[in-house]
């Protein structure tokens, strides 16, 4: 789909990061290579190892722990994250003796940032896991996905099943008909928003981006560390049935309203440790948010590739979702959102956790639990 201009500033951050990557002499490699200069720095620790894996096609920066030799398992993360967001689940599971991978997806930390919208389509991002998991052999793995990295994982089950033992889905629900606009508006609760004043219920901030994208991004990189800040809050009981802020983006003038800029709010250290969140916040400082973002311009292609799954997209594969029942965008418990993956998830297993959107860093120690226990059930441990 395409977006429209409406903010002079916008246009002139937009510029700037086209003529970045121009002078780069390839989509990514100045703003990968700031990136991974600033993670370099960033220690994993506690056995995390940083690594590049790269084709002519793209690089993907990766953590690693664990042996080399266990069962892979790979992690994969959604907006606006790094593969660092997953350091409980990979120490957890390295542990045990599972191989444990987390990339940085194409756009975002040290892997590479293409310029251009479309090059975030769906199967370009399967086709980046196709080649990781190549490089670790293409022995089948358990793959884990949060939020957007959910529909990555489930697009690589549909299209490459050999490639997966088990899935794990956190927050974001399989969407066989793709994770897109068009997909999950008729699964919106409309007794919490009626239509007439919530068209797009929820998805408002989803219909931000097509129609205001340029702004969107400016609002973000304003002020990156503010920014990431607000995003990543803990989540509250108290929010449930409640109308989510997401539904009055369009109606604010922005995420931020007139400010255009994110308020200033100290980080929740309930959720990113402390020299995590640096971390988080200098490499998006290099990437800003145009790349992350774009992630949600691909409806179409994403439809057409959704539907030359084989079966339909049906997964046979055990599938493990972990709901956030306090979680004000994607809760499956109070609107039909879960409704598609359990029509095409014919080994489905659900737990909900108390807490919001983001489960593998504000219920890290829950999160690990509900995984191996649906790991042992289902005969997959290490």
């Amino acid at each position: 789909m395409n977006s429209k201009t409406s903010n002079p500033e916008s246009k002139k951050g937009a510029l700037i990061m086209s003529r970045r990557l121009v002078l780069a002499g390839m989509a990514g490699v100045v703003v990968a290579g700031q990136a991974g200069a600033a993670l370099a720095r960033h220690k994993g620790g506690s056995g995390l190892v940083g690594r590049k894996f790269s084709t002519p096609r793209h690089t993907t920066f990766y953590w690693e722990a664990g042996p080399a030799r266990g069962p892979l398992m790979i992690f994969v993360h959604g907006w606006p994250e790094l593969g660092l967001m997953w350091r409980a689940q990979v120490e957890f599971f390295a542990a045990r003796g599972w191989h444990c991978v987390a990339p940085d997806m194409r756009g975002y930390g040290a892997s590479s940032v293409p310029g251009k919208a479309e090059d975030y389509a769906l199967s370009e991002i399967v086709q980046d896991m196709v080649e990781l998991h190549d490089h670790f052999g293409g022995k089948p793995a358990v793959w884990v996905g949060h939020d957007l990295g959910s529909p990555v994982i489930g697009a690589l089950a549909a299209h490459h099943s050999k490639r997966c033992r088990g899935l794990g889905l956190i927050s974001v629900p399989y969407s066989p008909d793709a994770f897109a606009l068009s997909s999950v508006l008729p699964l919106v609760d409309r007794t919490l928003y009626p239509a007439d004043q919530y068209p797009d219920g929820q998805w408002d901030y989803y219909r931000f981006y097509l129609t205001n994208f340029d702004q969107a991004v400016a609002d973000f990189d304003a002020d990156v560390a503010r920014s990431l800040s607000i995003i990543y809050r803990s989540g509250s009981p108290d929010s449930v049935g409640r109308a989510y802020r997401s539904a009055m983006i369009t109606k604010n003038g922005g995420w931020f309203g007139t400010a255009h800029r994110a308020p200033d709010i100290q980080p929740d250290p309930a959720i990113w440790s402390a020299g995590d969140f640096d971390a988080l916040v200098k490499a998006f400082r290099v990437t800003g948010f145009r790349p992350g973002n774009s992630w949600y311009l691909n409806d179409d292609a994403n439809i057409a590739y959704a539907r030359a799954a084989p079966d339909r997209g049906r997964i046979a594969q055990p599938v493990l979702f972990i709901n956030g029942d306090w979680d004000g965008i994607c809760d499956i418990t109070r609107s039909h959102l879960g409704d598609p993956m359990r029509e095409k998830c014919a080994d489905l297993s659900i737990t909900t956790l108390e807490g919001a959107h983001w489960l593998p860093l504000e219920r890290a120690a829950e999160t690990n639990q509900a995984l191996e226990n649906w790991l042992s059930a289902k005969g997959l441990k290490a």
